[in-house]
């Protein structure tokens, strides 16, 4: 490897905010805000208005109120808790539920779970873009159906789904419609003042917070919507027992707060880095663009080129730093199940490439992405017998 890494995997994780940084600090200080919010003495009190503040920053980029905002470790811990947690709530009405096979693991593994606790799991296949198509899932919901769970944005594509139109079906059928947004807050609008969805996950690491802290939103905490499927205190209104790490809720209340001010200068310069490495590849002969060009966040690119293995390339691509798929899955060897939902073969899926941009990404940065795929396709497919085809 040669020169300094160039980093194109936002999709996976960003780089904290200085700002955010500097917000984490001051609670970690030895005279900062570091003590338990649940405490009632000083420290405990200013602990929690610090952690309060952050909730209402949460709330304010959602356009919510704060006391709808759960604090989890992350958009797994909340898809766990929203789906099972909604689940469970609701067994005694019916056990019917609807996901889609190109979810993200975190909501997959979850459904499969409950799967296998005698619940019933209707999976939704997408349309040739990602879609879902709006008729099937009408024809899907029975009156036994609980819960209908649809990633917003999908972080392997970046296919945006339609979640007012599917959320209004789910408000008509009386069946409640969580959405996991982890690739979709801070980057998107979405206004929970307007939008007809009951549960939603984030993280604040896809927008330049710190790992390790995200949340749930719950429309409705009044009909006990959900159930805790954790124990041990009465933290976050029962269903997230465990101690508040202050510097990780003001530091994603920070950067709740600069996407807030920000999110539509990001948005645009991100179309401007995809369209600008697009046009630079686009070119070469058996590409396959995985990301739909008028359904797909600007910040993800996926494509695939025919007659090339996709760890091959990626290694062959460095120091640029790209992703084969989803981070959670980049280690087993598999070819993308998202891809293959979508009709890719296994050798497409394989060679899939998924860049993702940020606020930081730089032109020049492009310019080197753009030689160095161009160059290692070129190298793997000279010695590839199975690429004597392409051309």
């Amino acid at each position: 490897m040669t020169g300094e890494p160039i980093y194109l995997d936002y999709a996976a994780t960003t780089p904290v905010d200085p700002r955010v940084i500097a917000t984490m600090q001051q609670c970690l200080a030895s005279d900062g805000c570091f003590a338990n919010p649940a405490s009632i003495h000083i420290k405990g009190r200013q602990a929690a208005a610090v952690a309060g503040q952050a909730r209402k920053q949460m709330a304010e980029l959602l356009n919510t109120s704060a006391e709808r905002i759960i604090w989890t470790s992350g958009a797994t811990e909340s898809n766990n808790l929203a789906i099972q947690g909604a689940a469970k709530a609701r067994a005694h009405r019916g056990r019917h539920l609807i996901t889609m096979p190109t979810e993200h693991k975190a909501v997959v593994d979850t459904f499969r779970a409950l799967g296998k606790e005698g619940y019933e799991i209707s999976w939704l296949e997408p349309d040739s873009r990602g879609l879902l198509p709006l008729d099937t899932l009408a024809a899907t919901i029975r009156e036994d159906t609980q819960l209908v769970s649809v990633m917003h944005v999908n972080n392997e594509t970046g296919v945006i789904q339609d979640i007012r139109s599917i959320g209004s079906l789910c408000r008509q059928k009386g069946v409640l419609f969580h959405t996991d947004a982890a690739q979709s807050v801070a980057k998107l609008d979405i206004d929970l003042s307007t939008l007809p969805v009951d549960l939603l996950s984030l993280t604040a690491h896809k927008f330049y917070g710190p790992q390790g802290i995200g949340a749930v939103y719950i429309a409705d905490m009044t009909s006990g919507g959900i159930s805790p499927i954790m124990f041990g205190g009465g933290q976050e209104r029962r269903l997230r027992p465990g101690t508040l790490p202050v510097h990780l809720v003001a530091g994603a209340g920070m950067a709740a707060a600069i996407a807030r001010q920000e999110m539509a200068a990001n948005a645009r310069h991100v179309e401007t880095m995809r369209d600008r490495l697009w046009a630079g590849i686009s070119d070469m002969a058996g590409l396959t663009r995985n990301s739909p060009v008028d359904t797909a966040f600007a910040g993800i690119l996926n494509v695939s080129a025919e007659g090339v293995e996709g760890e091959s390339l990626m290694l062959g691509m460095e120091p640029v730093c790209v992703a084969s798929g989803s981070a959670c899955n980049s280690t087993s060897g598999e070819s993308s199940y998202v891809l293959r939902a979508l009709g890719r073969d296994d050798r497409l899926a394989q060679s899939a490439v998924r860049f993702s941009f940020g606020h930081t990404t730089t032109g020049k940065e492009i310019d080197v992405a753009i030689g160095r795929y161009r160059r290692a396709i070129d190298r793997l497919r000279a010695i590839s017998p199975a690429s004597a085809s392409v051309s």
